[in-house]
Parts: structure tokens; sequence; C-alpha cells
């Protein structure tokens, strides 16, 4: 009989150890919503619009589209940025994507303009419409349209 008494206080704190311990332990909000954020308050005119299937779209007087796209189960990246602008970007497009890229991967803003204007100014008639470069760890991909120019930058998962 007081090995059940023992065993069943035991038990009882534990429980309440573990709803202590739970309760202790702040809320933590998605780390999407918090680069979001700081892209709001780092970046002027750019606006936070909705999300969407771990996709944060935003908008920017230099940007025809801008989206932050965060890591899903199993995906092979950590976060990715995406921008389309004008055939031949204009400075405050490179701006734009060195200011986002910068604050979402946490490097200097220097080497995102580096990489990022490196890699729209080499598409043209010897490499193609389509470059695919590494720079800083970050893997940059820059398409182009007959109207539009694009770049995704990502950096993978194990780095």
């Amino acid at each position: 009989m007081i090995f059940k008494l023992h065993l069943r206080g035991a038990i009882v704190l534990a429980a309440a150890i573990i709803g202590l311990v739970t309760l202790a332990v702040p809320a933590r909000a998605d780390q999407c919503d918090d680069i979001a954020k700081q892209l709001a308050g780092g970046v002027d005119g750019l606006k936070v619009n909705f999300k969407a299937a771990n996709i944060i779209y935003l908008t920017h007087p230099a940007a025809k589209e801008l989206s932050l796209g965060c890591r899903a189960q199993g995906q092979t990246y950590s976060n990715e940025l995406y921008a389309k602008g004008d055939r031949k970007p204009t400075p405050p497009f490179y701006d734009l994507v060195a200011s986002t890229a910068a604050i979402i991967f946490t490097v200097t803003k220097d080497d995102t303009t580096t990489g990022a204007t490196r890699c729209l100014k080499r598409m043209g008639l010897l490499r193609g419409d389509k470059v695919t470069m590494r720079y800083k760890r970050l893997n940059m991909e820059c398409t182009r349209t007959k109207t539009d120019a694009t770049i995704a930058i990502t950096r993978p998962k194990d780095e």
C-alpha cells in the first residue's frame, strides 16, 4: 500500500513539473514571419502582403513581383528570395534585391549587391537567357524573357 502511494505521488509530481515547464516556455513565432517583419522595417517602401503555403508575397515599387519562400518539410533549401523586374534592371531594383537578400541570408549588403549584379548582367548573347551561379554560399539563378528579368536566391539547408 505504501508503494502505491509513493508511485502515485511521483506521477502527480512529474505531471506538475511537465505542466509548469510547458507553461514557462514562451510561444515562438514562425521564423518566416520574423524575417518578413525585419524586411518591412529594414527596407524602405517594402510592404508585406499575405502568406500562402510557405510563401510570403511582398510589394515594392522597384519590382514587379517579390516573394520570400520559406523552407517546408523535406525541401533542400532554407529560404528563397524571388524578384522580378524589367528586362534591363534599374539601380533601385539592384538595391532592393541586395537589401532583402542581406536581411534574409544574413550576409553583408555589399556581397549580395555584387552577386546579384553579376548574375543579372551575365545574361546576354554569350551566356544565354538563363544564368546559374554561386556567390558567397548563395545560389543565384537569373532568367530573362522578352519583357522581364528575374532572380531567385537560395541557400542550401546544410550551409
